[in-house]
């Protein structure tokens, strides 16, 4: 019996022990659970504004420095209400290239070219509330673009990409096609001609266009079965976060009125000054953050200069206009070509525009004194201590008698109390040397006649 005992008492400690070297390398080494299966650090990107050519150049620089870190997966948040077409191809392109593993979290709205994005990842995962689809294509007005190539294109883009990750294409057609009719029985829906598809979360997991729901973005990355603790999210550089800023409609428009009032009212106004300093930081500011964003190039610069010169030069040579004219016009190209919407940066221009030459006028009045314009307005005097003696009363005359020294034919001289005078007759002959009387003045014409007895 003692025997026994002694037996369940060492098999007791044998197990207690077993317990706890279990317990110890749980704790020791837990990247060998089940829930972090992959090795590799985790990179986020987010993709949460319009897609254009600033995305583009963030996005380009997120895949360089994943793959530089040797990510073993990149999680994509979206939410876009979408964007420009070729700058959605260009990233699934880079989606496709990339040989780290890709999963497009949908965050919010994974719209127009961002259900391209989205569709081109290796898994989707979608947030409550979520939605992917409306993927029609639009022109700068909003309307949807009729161009039966651009449409085929687009449709079978979107198809090819639902095809590849295993997803049913005719949805995606659906999603990008308005004339098409299509059958979606997994949630009950058909689409007619004139409708397009758009789903939820929910109905994005139905039929196979998102792979889970998720409500954070660890909880994607576990579903990954990778660690949540080597996690790296992209975050923009201050260039960037400075581009965001001036790239906004209202900042813009500030901009632009700053720099076309400042450049004006310097090129009036005598001297380099404050407003000249304004207007041409406002400038670079606004080129500046449109190259930054990737909206503009070099070439905007360059129109930019050639504009500012030919105006100023239009100031000092003479040219009919012509100087300013390819000033102005080279300056607003190269401001719309910088800007990301040419409807958008039209109205900011305009309202620039008004603005600025309210502001000129107000500076044109107060300083009414100085500036280029007095070029154009004479201001010398003929005053008699220069020498010049102005037209006198001749209504004083009437009622002189003077000599006429020519013969008046009616036209002639007279002199009268010692000073000469054109004069003229009312139509009769006058000798010289008659004695004549200035009957009246009309302005500069004195006219005379005979004195008779």
């Amino acid at each position: 019996m003692t025997k026994q005992m002694g037996i369940r008492k060492l098999l007791t400690c044998a197990a207690a022990l077993v317990m706890l070297f279990i317990s110890l390398g749980l704790y020791v080494f837990p990247m060998n659970s089940a829930a972090a299966a992959n090795n590799g650090a985790v990179y986020v990107i987010p993709v949460k504004q319009p897609i254009e050519r600033g995305l583009a150049s963030f996005m380009e620089r997120g895949f360089k420095e994943a793959e530089k870190m040797s990510a073993g997966l990149i999680v994509l948040e979206i939410d876009t209400p979408g964007g420009l077409v070729d700058q959605a191809d260009k990233i699934a392109t880079m989606m496709r290239d990339s040989k780290i593993p890709i999963v497009a979290y949908i965050t919010g709205n994974a719209a127009s070219a961002g259900s391209y994005i989205a569709l081109n990842a290796d898994k989707i995962a979608m947030a409550e509330g979520s939605m992917i689809g409306a993927a029609y294509m639009v022109d700068a007005s909003g309307n949807p673009v009729e161009d039966a190539k651009l449409v085929s294109w687009w449709k079978t883009s979107m198809a090819s990409a639902a095809q590849a990750s295993g997803r049913n294409p005719e949805i995606a057609k659906g999603m990008a096609d308005l004339n098409l009719k299509v059958e979606v029985p997994e949630i009950g829906l058909t689409k007619q001609a004139g409708d397009i598809i758009s789903l939820t979360n929910d109905e994005a997991l139905k039929t196979g266009y998102a792979d889970t729901i998720a409500n954070s973005t660890e909880e994607v990355i576990a579903w990954m079965d990778y660690s949540t603790q080597d996690v790296f999210r992209m975050e923009p550089t201050f260039s960037e976060k400075l581009a965001t800023f001036l790239t906004n409609r209202s900042v813009m428009t500030i901009l632009l009125f700053i720099g076309i009032a400042g450049v004006i009212i310097e090129l009036i106004v005598p001297g380099f000054g404050v407003p000249g300093i304004l207007g041409v930081t406002a400038f670079v500011l606004y080129f500046f953050g449109n190259q930054v964003a990737g909206f503009a190039g070099w070439e905007t610069w360059l129109l930019f200069v050639i504009g500012i010169v030919m105006l100023a030069m239009e100031l000092f040579v003479p040219s009919f206009g012509i100087l300013g004219i390819i000033g102005s016009v080279s300056l607003i190209a190269g401001v719309v070509m910088a800007a990301y919407s040419t409807s958008h940066v039209a109205l900011s221009l305009g309202i620039a525009v008004a603005c600025a030459l309210v502001a000129v006028i107000v500076v044109a009045l107060i300083f009414k004194e100085r500036g280029v314009w007095r070029k154009f307005i004479l201001s010398d005097s003929l005053s008699k201590e220069q020498g010049y003696i102005p037209n006198e009363d001749r209504d004083v005359l009437i009622g002189l008698i003077g000599t006429s020294l020519t013969a008046l034919r009616p036209a002639g001289t007279m002199e009268v109390e010692g000073r000469r005078f054109d004069v003229v007759t009312l139509g009769g002959f006058i000798e010289a040397g008659r004695q004549v009387r200035i009957i009246k003045t009309d302005g500069t014409r004195i006219v005379v006649e005979e004195e008779k007895g």
